[in-house]
């Protein structure tokens, strides 16, 4: 397995199949996940490990975002990739003029509570595609919002790589794995499986409530409410479009409940998609 510095040591794939799976270090089994899939599918797996700067806002979480490159290059070896793309922040990004805003897409939920996140990601995950040149990159369905953003920049900027979004990777107790899941205190730790609970719950009394509006508009506030009660810190609980990322009122086409809140000092996100009749 070979580690790869700059973006210019990359070479043509020479008729190889390449994939990419993009990270930013701190891997799990939700990673590893993504690998094995990508391995099914392609000849040659890359693997980027790269904190993204871009990303992160004022008071967020980058200087103490786990950083631990030697133990996830093990990782990345044992789950059978081929290369790791581990590049600086200085060779990397530099100092940027150029950003990828997807409108629309990125404007409700994670854009609003956290502006300039997705026009962050967006630019660094184009600059990974032009450097690695893959024709397949796989997604975890956990960041469900940054999926849809990601959907939207390929079509519309006819980027030449196949997505895959993988299903979410999940702790026997239902926990969504996360890099941040380790910042929960033990008390904390143990609380927070109620979270995709109470979105199950939701998301079957939402298909059973044949799309009522008010119906669903009850379900999510209580949903809400219960999350509130039980101690989370509620930034948003809502049932959305998952290609245009905007709320809708009933459940009669493809539509999923999102949520994003924090328990203590971690900010924890998850969706659910509603169960078809």
């Amino acid at each position: 397995m070979r580690i790869i510095r700059k973006a210019a040591e990359f070479e043509c794939n020479n008729g190889k199949v390449r994939g990419l799976v993009a990270t930013m270090g701190a891997l799990h089994e939700g990673h590893l996940t993504l690998i094995r899939e990508a391995k099914m599918l392609c000849d040659e797996v890359v693997v980027s490990i790269f904190v993204n700067p871009l990303q992160f806002g004022p008071g967020e979480d980058f200087a103490r975002y786990p950083r631990r490159e030697s133990e996830d290059v093990a990782l990345v070896e044992s789950a059978g990739a081929s290369v790791v793309f581990a590049p600086s922040v200085e060779d990397f990004v530099g100092l940027p003029v150029t950003f990828i805003q997807a409108r629309g897409v990125s404007e409700h939920y994670e854009g609003a509570h956290r502006p300039g996140h997705f026009e962050g990601v967006a630019t660094i995950v184009a600059k990974l595609f032009n450097a690695v040149r893959p024709q397949h990159a796989f997604f975890g369905l956990k960041d469900r919002q940054q999926c849809a953003v990601i959907g939207a920049m390929v079509r519309d900027l006819n980027f030449p790589v196949g997505l895959h979004f993988v299903s979410t990777v999940r702790d026997a107790d239902g926990l969504a794995m996360s890099s941040r899941n380790a910042y929960l205190s033990p008390a904390e730790r143990a609380l927070a499986p109620l979270l995709f609970k109470t979105l199950k719950q939701a998301a079957a009394s939402i298909s059973e409530s044949q799309s009522s509006s008010t119906a669903v508009t009850e379900i999510l506030s209580g949903a809400a409410i219960s999350l509130a009660k039980a101690g989370f810190e509620v930034d948003y609980l809502d049932l959305v479009d998952p290609l245009r990322f905007e709320p809708v009122i009933n459940a009669m086409s493809d539509t999923v409940i999102v949520v994003a809140a924090k328990l203590g000092r971690t900010r924890l996100i998850d969706n659910v998609d509603i169960p078809k009749q």
